[in-house]
């Protein structure tokens, strides 16, 4: 892949003037290998394939930012769902594998590690319920682990039992957590539709149609695609916009490539895939919600928003998979409430609300994200919630999530605190209107009529 001199200069100013980066380099590990009936052995033999594996992740991450001079903020590893290696069906067992990886990642010395994951779309097996059930445990004991369920798939329909079960899991990991404002469930995702080579936390995991070890690469630069609107100016029409933005993906895509290619070299191991998904932090600048109000939006929230984020989420994918042949997990764009500075102050403002951020979901590529409510909101609609985010998924053949924190003796008006890329938000109001009696029949919601495509 060869590079012109403009390019180059083209992306040299992007990083130095609209912080692009490449977000995450996650190196994808299959434990198919080390599964083992004697929980013991079993987190040694994860412990000891994660060291082999990831032992010069960071060394080599940092080889590479410094020859191409692209900045890497985040080293993560994603791990073939818990629930397929560890065959004991006893907490106990999830406690000691999860405790052996958050030890190996801390001497890896990456920020996160995904794969504490069960898929209980259809029904939940003995291993699954055990590892739930220890769930609440190792999010508040570990400090790297981070966990995601399954809930709904088009082909499966909505588990509601599930939904249930989950929300009663959220609810506890904050209270374990309520020291640090319930940061446990903040990594905590909750799915329909997942991608098996997502590289971004906390919903990773690798999935078991991958090889055995490969590099997947998350790239990010809403502040390169808000300076290309910029520079357009206030007259171009929404055509030359969905354009421009097509354009700054492609460069940010090339780029992205160039990293995870050497990346894969370095470490011996296949590439994966490259996910170009405009992720926001809080840093001034960094953030979806400004790409919107560069559009002409006053606010994230304000009418028209949905709009606006399908031609944003849009544009992306085609400038993406236009620039690589390896485009893959969610590539799109993320609007976490507490990780982008303008959804930050929308949301303090009112002008994004649950219900209007569960509208825009349906076109984004992630969904109700870092969102803080209430901690005395019911299990019961906290599932409906969920249940609500999983029907979009569903309906729409796509990927949706669940992130949520229920803020332990946090009311509406209040603010957490998490710090870092995991930033800060207001507590947003939840409606008080009751799902209890739907919540409580159980049972699984049939898969759409969508689902039958054979």
């Amino acid at each position: 892949m060869k590079f012109s001199s403009e390019e180059i200069l083209e992306t040299v100013g992007m990083i130095a003037e609209d912080k692009l980066d490449i977000r995450t380099v996650t190196l994808g590990i299959s434990l198919l290998d080390c599964s083992d009936p004697d929980p013991s052995a079993c987190a040694r033999k994860i412990r000891d394939k994660i060291l082999a594996k990831g032992g010069k992740l960071s060394e080599k991450t940092d080889f590479v930012a410094n020859e191409y001079g692209l900045p890497i903020v985040n080293r993560r590893i994603s791990l073939t769902p818990l629930s397929l290696v560890v065959p004991t069906a006893d907490p106990a067992a999830f406690l000691e594998v999860a405790a052996a990886v958050d030890w190996a990642a801390t001497e890896i010395g990456v920020n996160f590690i995904g794969g504490y994951t069960a898929m209980i779309q259809k029904g939940e097996t003995a291993i699954d319920r055990a590892l739930i059930a220890a769930m609440p445990e190792v999010l508040a004991s570990t400090r790297s682990f981070c966990a995601s369920v399954v809930l709904a798939s088009t082909r499966a329909g909505i588990n509601i039992d599930g939904c249930y079960t989950m929300s009663r899991v959220m609810k506890e990991t904050a209270q374990r957590t309520a020291d640090e404002d319930g940061i446990g469930c903040a990594k905590l995702v909750l799915f329909a539709n997942p991608v098996e080579d997502n590289p971004f936390m906390a919903g990773a995991f690798y999935g078991t149609g991958e090889s055995e070890s490969s590099i997947l690469v998350g790239v990010s630069g809403p502040g390169a695609v808000r300076h290309a609107l910029e520079n357009l100016g206030p007259d171009a029409d929404l055509g030359q916009v969905a354009e421009t933005i097509k354009k700054s993906a492609f460069k940010i895509t090339r780029a992205g490539e160039l990293v995870g290619r050497e990346m894969a070299r370095q470490l011996g191991v296949s590439f994966g895939n490259l996910d170009l998904s405009l992720a926001p932090t809080p840093a001034e600048g960094d953030s979806v919600g400004q790409i919107l109000e560069t559009m002409g939006l006053s606010m994230p929230g304000a009418p028209g928003s949905t709009a606006a984020l399908m031609m944003l989420n849009d544009a992306v994918k085609k400038g993406g998979l236009f620039a690589s042949s390896s485009v893959g997990g969610l590539s799109g764009a993320f609007i976490p409430v507490s990780e982008d500075a303008s959804m930050i102050e929308a949301a303090r403002a009112g002008a994004i609300t649950i219900e209007k951020l569960e509208a825009m979901t349906s076109v984004c590529s992630v969904g109700l994200d870092m969102i803080a409510i209430p901690g005395a909101t019911s299990v019961e609609t906290l599932a409906a919630i969920i249940a609500d985010e999983m029907a979009i998924g569903c309906a729409n053949n796509k990927t949706t999530a669940v992130r949520i924190i229920p803020a332990p003796n946090k009311e509406v008006g209040d603010s957490v605190h998490f710090g870092g890329l995991l930033g800060e938000a207001p507590v947003m109001a939840v409606s008080r209107i009751s799902a209890d009696g739907f919540v409580r029949r159980g049972g699984r919601i049939p898969a759409p009529l969508q689902s039958l495509t054979n």
